[in-house]
């Protein structure tokens, strides 16, 4: 944990909307110092920080929920037509609130395909797949509502409960071999304390609307998945050649094969200073190994 996490002030009051791997982390984290966190949830549930947010049924929060609120942190995909459903819910609702502070998780894949060539938040968008296309213009629409917003756009996300490890112990690993092909990734604690660090330090960082959040190493995925393999002290099977392999891959993943590149950290790490707790994915999955 970062030092700078801890002198957070008590007093804040998060809403988490979208509480899925990455806001309960960050959730659990933030209550942990001190914070008020209540986190959304599509159906009622009885934990007392959960409130209900289900944009489909037209189910909003109460309006007790919004009282005091400081922060809010949005880990809300894309509906169905491509429109946020926080920003089409309650859009009005955030912007009477006198909110310290928004944060939006996006996704890396708005930069598209780049041969396996770095991208920062200084490259132009250039969503190859709908989701990402949806993704962008969600992001544009969060920039557009006149919010205190940061965009987060987040690589592929792991950590412990959901790695290569639970793929492999369930049997649903695909070893797949595709020349110079890497990935870009993020442990989810990293996510939670680059966010912390963030809004700790709002006052002394210039503001940077876009930020990347990922660790300093991509690499492919079959280099992944050998260090697993090795840790569980089992013997990795043949790898498959993507062009035999994608025959039988669902569109999704399929997609996720169709697009290469390196992704940037050097505004969070060099230029704001955040110093990540799992640099690359052998201290990070170590921890997914050691916590599993």
């Amino acid at each position: 944990m970062n030092k700078a996490a801890s002198l957070l002030e008590n007093k804040k009051k998060f809403l988490i909307l979208g509480c899925g791997f990455s806001g309960s982390f960050f959730a659990k984290t933030i209550r942990e110092l001190g914070c008020n966190a209540l986190t959304s949830s599509r159906s009622e549930k009885k934990d007392p920080n959960s409130f209900v947010f289900n944009s489909e049924c037209g189910k909003v929060p109460d309006e007790k929920i919004f009282d005091g609120v400081t922060h809010i942190l949005s880990c809300i995909p894309p509906d169905k037509n491509g429109n946020d459903p926080v920003l089409v819910s309650l859009k009005s609702k955030l912007q009477n609130l006198p909110l310290e502070w928004v944060g939006y998780l996006s996704t890396t894949g708005v930069y598209g395909n780049t041969e396996g060539d770095w991208v920062s938040e200084l490259d132009q968008p250039n969503p190859f797949q709908k989701r990402s296309q949806n993704r962008l213009n969600c992001e544009k629409k969060w920039i557009d509502s006149g919010l205190p917003v940061q965009i987060f756009r987040l690589p592929g996300i792991y950590g412990p409960g959901r790695s290569t490890f639970e793929a492999i112990r369930n049997q649903k690993i695909r070893i797949i071999s595709k020349k110079n092909q890497v990935f870009s990734r993020i442990h989810v604690a990293d996510i939670t304390n680059a966010i912390i660090y963030l809004i700790q330090n709002k006052a002394s960082l210039k503001f940077h609307q876009i930020i990347n959040i990922a660790d300093d190493e991509p690499c492919s995925q079959i280099e992944v998945i050998k260090y697993c393999y090795d840790l569980l002290g089992l013997k990795m099977p043949k790898p498959i050649l993507f062009e035999e392999a994608k025959k039988e891959l669902s569109p999704i993943a399929k997609s996720f094969w169709m697009e290469n590149r390196r992704v940037s950290n050097k505004l969070l790490c060099k230029t704001l200073g955040y110093k990540l707790i799992y640099k690359n994915y052998k201290i990070g999955l170590k921890n997914c190994f050691l916590n599993s």
